[in-house]
C-alpha cells in the first residue's frame, strides 16, 4: 500500500492511496477465512467452510469489503502522518478518483477539516447604536388598544349605518349555482367589520347597511380555498343585519390594569411600566433583526479570511439551490434538471452567498467558544414548543419534524448566534 498526502489548503487535505491486486486478494482470503468460521453451508460443518467455497459464494462482496478496509486503513495512515485530529474532520471524505484496474486500485480522497479562525480583537467589529425608548404617544396608544380589548360590546343606541370597526350581528346563507352549500349558513353571527375574518369582499359589501336591512352580495372564493367545491367559485350570500355593536368606553384604572395583566394587585403604573418594556423590546428586536445583526455579520465576513472546507460549501450551495427551486415554476425546475449547464450556472450564482454563509457560521462558532456562549438541546426544544403553541400547532409533531429532518443543529446555531450577538451588543443586559 502506498499513501501520500497533499495539503490543498488549511481546510482541505488530499490523500492519494494505492494498493495492488495482490494486497486485495490477500485481504479477500483473510475475510473469507473469517467468514468461513461463521457460515453454515450444506455439506460442510458450521465453521469449517473452505475458503474457496466462501469466495465462490460471496466473492464480489468480499472484494468490496477488502477494498473498503484497505481504503479506511490508508485514510487512517494518512491522517496520522498529517497529524490530523479526527475530531477536526467535517463530513465524510470525498472520493475525487477511484480507479480499479487489473493491477489494483488508485484513489484520490479529499478530507475536509475544521478551519482555524484567528479572531484577534473581534469586539471592535461590534456596531454602536442608540438604545430605543417608548414615546408618550406610543404608550398612550398601546394602553388605549389594550383597554379596547377588555371592553364589552354594546348595541348602538341610535340607528345608523354599519361602518369599519363596528361589530355586525347578522344572519347569512350562501348559495352556489342557486343552491345552498354546506357550511354557508349562520344565525346571529358576530363579525368585526374590517377584521378580514371573512372572504375578501364580504365585509366591505356590508358597510352601509342598517339594522333590519337585507342584502344580497356576490363573493368569489379564492383559488386556494380549503373546500374543493368552492375554490375559485362565484357565490351569492343573502344577509340580514340585525344589530350593530361597538366597544364600550373603558376607564383607564387599576381594575382595567388587572384585567389586562391578569394580576389581582396590578395598578395602572404597573401596566404602564410593563407596556413600556414591551414597546422597547419590540423596537430592539426590530433594530437587531433589521440593522444590527446584518451589519455585524457583514462586518465579520469582510474582516476575516480563512480557508473553508469544500464539502460544507457545496452542501450550502445545495441548500440555496433547493431553496430557489421551491420558488420556481415546475417547468423551470424540469428545464434546469435536464440541462447540466443551467444547473451549474445556478450553482455558481449562489456560490458567493454560500461561501459567506459558511464563513459566518465558523466565525460565530469561534466567537461563541471565546465568549463561552452555548445552547443545549433542551433550550432548542423549548423554543420550538413555544413557537408551535403560538402557531396553533402540536409541539410534539413540530419537534419530531425537526429531529427527523436533521434541522436541530441549524436551529441551535441560529440561537447561539442570537445569544452571542445579544451579549456583544449588550442587549442581554438591557432586555427585560
Amino acid at each position: 500500500m502506498k499513501v501520500t498526502t497533499k495539503s490543498i489548503d488549511k481546510a482541505n487535505l488530499m490523500v492519494n492511496a494505492s494498493f495492488s491486486k495482490e494486497e486485495i486478494d490477500a485481504r479477500v482470503d483473510k475475510l473469507a477465512v473469517q467468514a468461513g468460521k461463521q457460515m453454515k453451508v450444506d455439506g460442510f460443518r458450521k465453521g469449517k467452510v473452505p475458503v474457496g467455497v466462501v469466495k465462490k459464494l460471496h466473492g464480489e462482496q468480499l472484494t468490496q469489503d477488502a477494498e473498503g478496509e484497505l481504503t479506511r486503513e490508508a485514510l487512517d495512515q494518512a491522517l496520522i502522518g498529517a497529524k490530523v485530529d479526527k475530531a477536526d474532520i467535517l463530513g465524510d471524505p470525498m472520493f475525487k478518483k477511484y480507479d480499479k484496474t487489473d493491477a489494483g486500485v488508485e484513489a484520490n480522497i479529499q478530507v475536509c477539516l475544521r478551519p482555524t479562525v484567528e479572531l484577534g480583537e473581534y469586539q471592535k467589529s461590534v456596531p454602536s447604536f442608540e438604545y430605543p425608548d417608548a414615546t408618550d404617544e406610543e404608550l398612550e396608544k398601546r394602553i388605549d388598544d389594550l383597554s379596547k380589548k377588555t371592553a364589552a360590546l354594546e348595541s348602538i343606541k341610535r340607528k345608523r349605518a354599519l361602518k369599519k370597526d363596528d361589530t355586525a350581528v347578522f344572519d347569512f346563507e350562501g348559495f352556489l349555482d342557486g343552491e345552498p352549500f354546506e357550511g354557508g349558513k349562520a344565525d346571529d353571527f358576530e363579525l368585526e367589520i374590517g377584521s378580514g375574518q371573512f372572504i375578501p369582499g364580504f365585509e366591505e359589501q356590508m358597510i352601509g347597511m342598517k339594522p333590519e336591512d337585507e342584502k344580497k352580495i356576490k363573493i368569489t372564493f379564492p383559488e386556494d380555498y380549503q373546500a374543493e367545491n368552492l375554490k375559485g367559485k362565484e357565490t351569492e350570500f343573502a344577509i340580514k343585519l340585525k344589530d350593530i355593536k361597538v366597544k364600550a368606553e373603558v376607564e383607564i384604572n387599576d381594575e382595567m390594569a388587572q384585567k389586562v395583566t391578569g394580576k389581582a394587585d396590578a395598578t395602572v403604573e404597573d401596566l404602564k411600566s410593563s407596556t413600556v418594556d414591551q414597546i422597547v423590546n419590540e423596537k430592539i428586536s426590530k433594530l437587531y433583526n433589521d440593522e444590527l445583526k446584518p451589519k455585524l455579520l457583514e462586518t465579520l465576513v469582510e474582516k476575516y479570511n480563512f480557508d473553508l472546507p469544500e464539502n460544507i460549501v457545496e452542501q450550502e450551495i445545495d441548500n440555496l439551490v433547493n431553496g430557489k427551486a421551491q420558488a420556481m415554476k415546475p417547468e423551470e425546475v424540469k428545464e434546469i434538471q435536464s440541462d447540466s449547464k443551467k444547473l451549474e450556472t445556478l450553482r455558481e450564482e449562489t456560490r458567493e452567498d454560500a461561501v459567506n454563509s459558511v464563513k459566518a457560521t465558523f466565525i460565530v462558532d469561534a466567537m461563541a467558544r471565546a465568549e463561552k456562549v452555548s445552547v443545549d438541546d433542551q433550550e432548542v426544544y423549548q423554543a420550538l414548543y413555544y413557537e408551535a403553541l403560538m402557531a396553533g400547532q402540536k409541539p410534539e409533531e413540530v419537534v419530531e419534524h425537526y429531529k427527523k429532518n436533521n434541522l436541530i443543529p441549524a436551529i441551535k446555531m441560529g440561537m447561539i448566534e442570537d445569544k452571542l450577538f445579544g451579549k456583544l451588543l449588550g442587549l442581554d443586559k438591557k432586555l427585560k
